[in-house]
């Protein structure tokens, strides 16, 4: 079994009580996904001097697992520190955490099933996204709503659903943010990328190579077909971090440079 596979299902089942450790400008609501006939808690950052321009608009970063992104005592292994990384850039971003469904994590973030584990549903996870989400972010929060700032991202399953989204959704996402991809849940990821269109996108990948010993070769893989497709070679970047592992701490660290690159 892979040694991640289940990592964070029941993170918030197990996360340890502690003292809050996000930012004032991270607040948090529910919203209600018709597509997946649930509630959702939506982790919103909004950026320093949100409040003082009124006539200013924002890119937007769509994130996965928002219970690891802000705040230390929501996660399970530690946070990604999203919120404190952005502040000390004084970044012009607004990044929307969408929190996994527990147990229904596997099936929401992968796009085809696994013969041994399952899943499969991500369509609907995205259209929850792209159907209802973005247009709540964006009739509430002064966002630029246009492709070319809108931006999906996550790491392992969510890494594999953020490059997904990008070729599924080409009019709505013009970024992505593709952090130690789980690209061995199932291999068709590979022939849907190679079937699709031409793609017209920035997509920053990322890999330690002391994670699963299939997730360089999978990447080196991946990134050769993404090469032949993008439109602009130069918006395709892939990083390898020796001694890296598949934990919190590698993304939060890789984070900044990821951010910056794409927004560059």
């Amino acid at each position: 079994m892979k040694p991640y596979l289940f990592l964070m299902i029941f993170l918030a089942a197990f996360a340890m009580k502690a003292q809050s450790t996000a930012s004032a400008n991270v607040t948090t609501f529910t919203l209600y996904s018709p597509q997946l006939d649930t509630e959702k808690k939506i982790w919103v950052y909004l950026p320093q001097g949100y409040q003082s321009d009124l006539k200013k608009k924002y890119s937007v970063i769509y994130m996965h697992d928002a219970q690891n992104l802000f705040d230390k005592s929501a996660s399970f292994a530690g946070e990604w520190r999203v919120d404190d990384t952005l502040n000390s850039l004084k970044a012009p971003v607004i990044v929307v955490g969408i929190e996994h469904g527990g147990d229904k994590r596997l099936n929401e973030l992968t796009p085809f099933p696994n013969e041994k584990y399952g899943g499969g549903d991500a369509d609907i996870y995205l259209e929850f996204i792209a159907g209802t989400l973005k247009p709540y972010i964006d009739e509430n929060y002064r966002t630029k709503p246009d492709k070319k700032d809108t931006a999906i991202g996550g790491s392992s399953l969510g890494g594999l659903v953020s490059l997904y989204a990008v070729l599924k959704y080409p009019e709505v996402y013009g970024k992505a943010i593709v952090l130690s991809p789980a690209f061995w849940f199932s291999k068709e990821i590979y022939a849907f990328v190679e079937q699709s269109d031409k793609i017209d996108a920035k997509v920053y990948f990322l890999a330690g190579d002391s994670e699963d010993e299939n997730m360089v070769p999978d990447l080196d893989r991946m990134f050769g077909i993404i090469s032949g497709k993008i439109k602009n070679k130069k918006n395709s970047y892939k990083k390898l971090i020796p001694g890296g592992k598949h934990n919190e701490a590698l993304w939060a660290k890789e984070f900044p440079q990821a951010f910056l690159w794409l927004f560059e």
